[in-house]
Parts: structure tokens; sequence; C-alpha cells
């Protein structure tokens, strides 16, 4: 099955429904699956008092709380529908997380995937209402650990979502992640210990984690990406440009076409190499007929269409039955 890929928009157009219509162009021409953005109403997501994350303020350089940064990233719902048709037109696939019920309830009419973000893990009211859904679900682990995970895991199944239709994808919530943090074996533990799909959602600079995440198995990647890092907002430095999420994306499915089937034979591609590769049992010097064949007058030399050296125990000891000259396939 194909990797899905999810080219994460989020904030990164910066409250500005014409910057997103063009990340969604970037989606598109990049060859991801999907685009996804985020959806709130800033009164029901945060209190006025909550401060900035410490990367949000460094990103925008601005001494605000999370409130005012919020309130100026938000789009409207109209907004978000405009999003959706115009996704439909470019015939890629439409997302947004929501980041309260109403949103929630909101985005059921434009998709049939939710992604729920990390910081909701331990919010038991929303994760009860998303799986009442019954939709198709991507779980984010970022900052959680594993109890908490199955904790998450239950409440969504309990309420109506299928184990089935729900992918957990590793995470780590620092923007940028350092290398050191990725910890990509714990993506390998959720899916084992889970027996769930799994995947990787990407905050490091780059792309060779994704990459990686996809030859350990990832049936899901989401990666950051921006029209310019140098913007102002606070998502973009640790985003990839236009052309890293097309490089990204080239490379991923490079990688689910050399992982192959599993089954180890000769390639279509090596097979004609088999002759001129491997070796053959041929004379050292002329034999001539009733001789014996030996170790001092045989030996083994390309091409490999003549008798295989796995047989040379067999041929040794045995009678010539005509002439040979030196260098002459037995």
């Amino acid at each position: 099955m194909s990797v899905f890929i999810i080219a994460e928009a989020g904030v990164n157009h910066n409250g500005d429904i014409n910057l997103a219509k063009k990340l969604i162009d970037v989606a598109v021409d990049a060859g991801v699956d999907a685009v996804k953005f985020q959806t709130w109403k800033t009164e029901l997501l945060v209190t006025k008092e909550a401060e900035q994350a410490v990367y949000q303020r460094e990103n925008t350089s601005k001494n605000e709380s999370q409130f005012d940064m919020l309130k100026r990233l938000e789009l409207s719902y109209d907004a978000f529908r405009e999003l959706k048709s115009y996704c439909d037109t470019k015939n890629i696939i439409f997302l947004s997380t929501p980041d309260e019920f109403e949103s929630a309830n909101f985005l059921c009419e434009l998709q049939d995937i939710f992604k729920i973000g990390s910081g909701e893990i331990t919010n038991l009211p929303y994760l009860r209402h998303i799986g009442s859904l019954e939709k198709k679900v991507i779980l984010s682990t970022g900052m959680a650990d594993m109890g908490e995970i199955e904790d998450a895991l239950d409440i969504l199944i309990n309420a109506g979502t299928l184990k089935k239709n729900i992918t957990v994808l590793h995470a780590n919530t620092m923007y940028p992640t350092p290398m050191e943090d990725v910890n990509l074996n714990a993506m390998l533990s959720i899916g084992k210990a889970f027996d769930v799909a799994y995947g990787y959602s990407d905050h490091t600079l780059g792309i060779e984690v994704d990459i990686a995440a996809v030859a350990m198995g990832a049936s899901c990647i989401e990666k950051h990406f921006t029209l310019d890092k140098t913007m102002e907002g606070p998502d973009h430095k640790a985003s990839l440009e236009p052309d890293e999420l097309k490089a990204m994306v080239k490379a991923i499915r490079n990688i689910e076409l050399a992982l192959g089937n599993g089954v180890k034979k000769p390639s279509k591609s090596e097979i004609p190499n088999i002759e001129v590769a491997r070796k053959s049992i041929v004379t050292q010097r002329p034999i001539k007929k009733g001789e014996i064949f030996s170790e001092e007058n045989l030996t083994i030399k390309r091409p490999g269409n003549g008798i295989s050296p796995m047989r040379w125990d067999k041929i040794v000891g045995t009678v010539a039955t005509r002439d040979y000259e030196e260098d002459e396939l037995i």
C-alpha cells in the first residue's frame, strides 16, 4: 500500500486565504496525497493569559500572548469551505485538524479523516468526541508515553472508531526537532505494542528522517511545509520549502519501489547479467578423450553459461568423453 503523505500547511498561511491557496498549489505540484491545515476559534481554544511556547516566541519575534498570535492566524469557517473546494478542483485531499469541539463538528462536512494533534492526546472529552464521529483517525503522539497512547486509543475505540481506521504517528513536539530526540525506533515500538498502523509526523530539518521512517515501515508521513522559511510566523523555520517537499515525495516514492515484495530471486534487470558475472567449469589445458577430469586439468572461469562450479565435486573424477581444447567449457 502506498505511503500516505500529508503536507502540513498548518498556520503557514499567516491568516491569508490567498497564501493558503498558494500552499495547496505547492502541495499539488510536489505530489503529496493530502494538504492539512488547522481549524479553531481562538476564544474556544486558549485563555487570554496563555503564553506562547518558547519556539513560537523566538520564531515570531513578538512578545504576545498565544491568544493574540492565534487570533492573527485564524481563518474563518467560510475560508475553509473555500479551501476545501479549491482542493477538490486540484484533486488533492483537504484535511484540517480541529482544535476544539465546534470546529470538529464543522469539519465533519469537509473531511473523512480526522488528524488529532499531539496536544490533544490527554484530552479525554475531545478524544471521545472525535472517536464518536466514526471517521478515520490519524493520532499524533508527541510528548506522550506508551501508557498515554494506550489510553487515547482505548477512548477512541470505545467511542466508536474502528481500530483498523486508526493510524498512530510517532512525533517529537519541538520545532525543529534535534536529531538525538527523534527516536525513530519508538515508531516501531508503537506499531508492535498496539498492533496498529503507524507512521511519523516529522519536525526535523531536512528530509532524511522521513525517508528512514518509510524504509522502517511507516504507512503515513506528515511534514510541515512553507512557501518561504524566512516568512514571519511560528512554524516557517522548521518547514520544508517547495523544492524540498518535492524532493521528499520523490525520495519516499523511490523507497516504496525499492522495498519490493520481499521475495529474494533474480530481478528482471539482473537476469541478463547472470551469464556474464557467474562462472563455469572449463579446461586448464587440452584434455584427451578418456582422460580423467581432475583439479589439475580443470579450472573455473567466466562466462557462466556452462556447468556450474557448484557441480565441481560431481565432475572431478569423471572421464572425458571427447577431446577438449584449453579454456573450453565442459
